[in-house]
């Protein structure tokens, strides 16, 4: 490789390097002035619609944080302030929840120390990537969701 074709190659690596920088940033899910009644309300399932209005409810009572809509479909409670080793911070929600057509969707609920024995009482579940998953409440044992909650709260809170 000649010298002008290996000084090229640096600028292009330099301003990719930055452009993704720029791009990590920003997250995509913000929080939004829009109605959490008015997105629940539109739900096409009344199951989904009634386990939504529970989750509310469940994580309002847990988090002591009002419902805010993030994004188009998720209804967040409070606001978590993260950092990861890489350099990369942001905000996200406490805890959170999207009432999707395959499933209920939680966020920021798995991960604390007690989680895992907390979900293996939860009943019918998968988890991902810092998600829970349930088809629906009435499968689950509220009381366990509503302590894994309360405790992701109170860790977050803790190291806030």
């Amino acid at each position: 490789m000649t010298r002008g074709r290996v000084v090229k190659l640096e600028i292009l690596l330099d301003a990719y390097a930055r452009g993704v920088r720029r791009a990590m940033a920003e997250n995509k899910t913000k929080p939004t002035e829009k109605s959490v009644v008015a997105f629940v309300d539109s739900l096409p399932e009344q199951v989904r619609r009634t386990d939504a209005k529970a989750l509310i409810k469940l994580m309002t009572g847990a988090s002591g944080e009002k419902a805010k809509m993030w994004g188009p479909s998720i209804i967040g409670f409070g606001t978590y302030r993260y950092k990861y080793e890489s350099g990369r911070e942001g905000d996200t929600v406490l805890v959170g929840f999207s009432p999707r057509k395959a499933a209920l969707v939680l966020y920021g609920v798995t991960g604390t120390e007690k989680a895992g024995s907390l979900l293996s009482k939860l009943g019918p579940h998968t988890t991902g990537k810092g998600c829970l998953y349930i088809k629906k409440l009435a499968d689950i044992d509220l009381s366990t969701l509503e302590q894994l909650i309360a405790h992701s709260v109170a860790a977050k809170k803790r190291t806030a």
